[in-house]
């Protein structure tokens, strides 16, 4: 994840969740953010009545039954998932790419300061990932959502990862709130182009090494990715949201339209410490939309949601959204 992670300070000394609230007051609407608030200080705080059936396990037979009545299912997954699929999660004992921590390397100011060195690092996760593979909960996801269509339910998945397994894995409906490794934006002109090439550009072929005891390659700046628009050539960057940066206000409309239709929530992979996802699943679950949780171990928001399954989300996932009997497609 590249932006806001509750420890994280921006350079004007806010907290994360200050700079979240302020994100979300200028990008959403009024609704989203009064709901979004009390979820977090109001409701949290006091029971209610989706607290009365939060549980450390839960039972997959009455899971299932809320399964099969939902016709608007959110899923909001996050590095648990990919971690399944061999992808690090650069957070952590693991958040380091040569000597230098991922906050450290996925900044605008750490770009401009050294363009070469970042593209390094991000070569590095575009190569990496191209050699993973969607693993069972992303196949289990998109499978559901293509089944689900078909019987005019919807699944869309908000994502927090950068690399697109899932729609690598099918999924139609993926809501990228960082952003994609395989995107890029030209920092003259604006222009976002998909870009799956290996390598992104020939000066990078054989970079981007994590030993700690490599040098930088230090290409010059006219050899590294660049604008394909004839009257541009500027320089490209990640078009992923890096730490500083606020989140793209298109799709957060987007998931505030999907997180006020939702009948079940499902938080998957998820720390529930990144922000602004970690408002999501407790702003539904203030509602009264029943949440489950599908993790590793607890999490800060587990008492809250109505079901929570401990495991692996690849083994855990699969046979909650398998197809219910009361389907009749």
């Amino acid at each position: 994840m590249e932006a806001f992670t509750l420890f994280h300070r921006s350079r004007s000394g806010r907290t994360c969740g200050e700079m979240t609230m302020m994100v979300l007051r200028r990008f959403m609407s009024g609704s989203l953010i009064s709901r979004c608030g009390r979820g977090m200080r109001s409701e949290l705080a006091q029971p209610g009545p989706y607290m009365k059936t939060a549980r450390p396990q839960s039972d997959m037979a009455e899971f299932r039954k809320v399964f099969s009545k939902a016709k608007h299912i959110v899923v909001i997954t996050g590095a648990g998932v990919s971690a399944e699929s061999g992808v690090p999660t650069f957070r952590g004992a693991a958040g380091y790419w040569r000597k230098w921590q991922a906050q450290n390397l996925a900044t605008p100011e750490a770009f401009f300061r050294n363009p070469s060195r970042v593209w390094e690092y991000y070569h590095y996760r575009r190569e990496l990932v191209l050699t993973k593979s969607p693993n069972a909960a992303h196949v289990a996801l998109a499978e559901c959502e293509a089944r689900l269509s078909r019987q005019g339910r919807s699944l869309v998945v908000i994502s927090q990862s950068v690399d697109e397994l899932h729609s690598r894995a099918g999924s139609q409906h993926v809501l990228e709130i960082h952003g994609s490794l395989f995107k890029t934006r030209c920092v003259r002109c604006g222009d976002v182009v998909v870009n799956h090439r290996s390598p992104i550009c020939a000066a990078l072929e054989g970079k981007g090494t994590p030993d700690p005891n490599a040098d930088d390659a230090n290409i010059p700046a006219e050899l590294l990715p660049r604008c394909e628009k004839s009257t541009c050539n500027g320089l490209l960057r990640p078009n992923v949201v890096w730490f500083g940066e606020t989140l793209n206000s298109d799709i957060l409309t987007q998931v505030e339209k999907e997180l006020d239709i939702c009948d079940l929530c499902l938080l998957v992979g998820t720390s529930s410490i990144v922000y602004p996802a970690a408002m999501f699943a407790p702003q539904v679950a203030a509602r009264g939309v029943p949440v489950a949780e599908f993790n590793l171990r607890t999490t800060p928001a587990t008492s809250h949601f109505k079901f929570h399954f401990l495991g692996h989300c690849g083994t855990t996932l699969p046979p909650a959204l398998q197809r219910h009997e009361s389907e009749v497609i």
